[in-house]
């Protein structure tokens, strides 16, 4: 799924990506409307215009959900107070950036 930048944002928050140290933006198209999963079937990478496109991790069925982890778009995440409910086996528990994940997880990501 390729990414494409709706608008640049001033901030962080709960729809916001992190394309950039400081740049957080908004995307568009069907890329606000993938949820977030501990064990995500899919990941993330900048294209050239500097959004986010979405890249298979494993094999995706017709009718299964495409999902990715929240803190492959967020360095930091302080606005999912609540559990999550993702449903995946090894959740993590809450939704956490970048920042907050094991090593061994941001390898599996790299």
């Amino acid at each position: 799924m390729v990414g494409v930048i709706d608008r640049e944002l001033d901030r962080n928050h709960s729809h916001a990506s992190q394309v950039g140290a400081e740049r957080f933006v908004l995307h568009g198209g069907l890329v606000p409307k993938v949820n977030h999963s501990c064990e995500p079937n899919c990941g993330i990478r900048l294209n050239s215009s500097g959004a986010h496109d979405f890249v298979v991790r494993a094999p995706i069925v017709a009718g299964e959900e495409i999902t990715f982890d929240y803190a492959m778009r967020n360095y930091s995440v302080d606005y999912f107070a609540a559990r999550c409910r993702c449903g995946a086996r090894h959740c993590r528990g809450r939704i956490t950036g970048w920042r907050d994940l094991p090593t061994r997880r941001k390898a599996d990501y790299h």
